[in-house]
């Protein structure tokens, strides 16, 4: 099969990149060919991926955008492909795999943030208008025959917007590694990379991990460090943003700048995992971050917000707690208790194992067993691919 699969920008690190690695790693170069329509490729060679760079002018992001989506749609109209997977919102692809869940919701949440004016110039800013009219537009192009939602969270919300798709909507979590995210990373890593930071072990470590640091609540965090349940508990930022020493100087501010480590981004986190008590993402909104799944294979109770796809898999006081993203005593308090748990002896192994066993059925195998299932479907195969 000649699987096209549209990413702007192909970052190694971001979440969407990891689950087109991880779906060609199980599906295997054999089976699936790959071209992968991108304007910017900053990852090794791999086999079975061939890419495909577009250029595009770099006189801001509206115009890129609308030369990137001209040229997928001119491309994908004059060479044949089986079937074409966007991670973008592009009209005419067959796939539209909603990683990113829905722009139009984006804009909701994140006018939660926004003064009078913010929002004002948010519904007016063009780039923002171009994005919701592609999204509208590619819900309702004749093309699309699938709609990938990685949480439940988007699915019903797809459904609930766009009524007509919902036989379209395939739920299909993103694939963990469980071999490489588990529990025993925590006898693995806790004292070395500990040691390494000058991190003493009895201090209490929440870890973040995402890039964008905005949307995926840093600010949040940095308050709620300065919160009197906090005072004692160290953040370590693992990821990479453009405004990160705004971050760095908002810590300063705030009184906790000793407390919080920015690490930047890490090629692999898992040893950080070990070596942290709690993870934290109080997100505004993200339809399921990878990195709150791999926190949970690892065994760590999850701080999630209620904005996030990740809510779903928490169960309270057992594997992690949910909080709106932006209620700063909130996000305090619950971090307080998964900390206070996490350090009592009697309660972390049970918390690591409620954490593991919540995501133990998302594995890379069973994720590319039903994109499988779902290509074969599509493309009218009963047998293998």
């Amino acid at each position: 099969m000649h699987l096209a699969i549209v990413r702007q920008a192909y970052n190694p690190f971001g979440g969407a990149e990891r689950f087109i690695e991880r779906a060609l790693n199980s599906l295997g170069p054999d089976a699936v060919r790959v071209t992968l329509l991108t304007r910017k490729w900053n990852s090794e060679p791999r086999p079975g991926m061939a890419v495909r760079l577009l250029r595009t002018p770099g006189l801001g992001r509206l115009l890129r955008d609308i030369s990137f989506t001209r040229s997928v749609r001119t491309l994908i109209r004059s060479q044949v492909f089986d079937l074409v997977q966007s991670h973008e919102r592009i009209p005419g692809c067959d796939i539209f795999r909603a990683g990113d869940g829905l722009h139009v919701s984006w804009l909701e949440q994140r006018a939660r943030t926004l003064g009078t004016l913010g929002r004002l110039l948010q519904r007016l800013s063009p780039w923002h208008r171009y994005i919701l009219r592609m999204e509208a537009r590619m819900f309702a192009h004749p093309h699309l025959r699938a709609v990938i939602c990685n949480s439940e969270m988007v699915r019903q919300d797809v459904a609930r917007r766009y009524p007509r798709l919902a036989s379209r909507l395939h739920l299909i979590h993103n694939g963990i590694d469980l071999a490489h995210f588990h529990p025993g990373l925590r006898a693995q890593y806790r004292d070395s990379i500990r040691e390494q930071l000058g991190v003493p072990e009895s201090a209490r470590v929440v870890v973040f991990v995402g890039s964008g640091f905005e949307r995926k609540g840093v600010g949040q965090l940095l308050a709620a460090m300065a919160e009197p349940g906090l005072t004692q508990a160290e953040l370590w930022v693992i990821g990479k943003d453009k405004h990160a020493r705004r971050f760095q100087r908002r810590a300063q501010q705030l009184g906790v700048a000793s407390r919080v480590r920015f690490l930047g981004p890490k090629k692999d986190v898992a040893p950080y995992l070990g070596a942290a008590d709690a993870f934290a993402l109080p997100t505004l909104y993200d339809p399921m971050p990878n990195a709150a799944l791999e926190a949970l294979a690892s065994g760590l109770p999850v701080l999630s917000s209620i904005q996030s796809g990740a809510a779903e898999l928490i169960q309270l006081g057992q594997n992690g707690e949910r909080v709106d993203a932006l209620d700063i005593h909130g996000i305090a308090t619950a971090l307080g208790r998964l900390l206070e748990a996490a350090h009592d002896p009697s309660q972390q192994p049970a918390l690591a194992s409620a954490a593991r066993q919540s995501v133990a059925a998302m594995s890379q195998e069973s994720m590319a067993a039903e994109l499988t299932a779902l290509y074969r479907q599509l493309l009218g195969q009963p047998g293998p691919l």
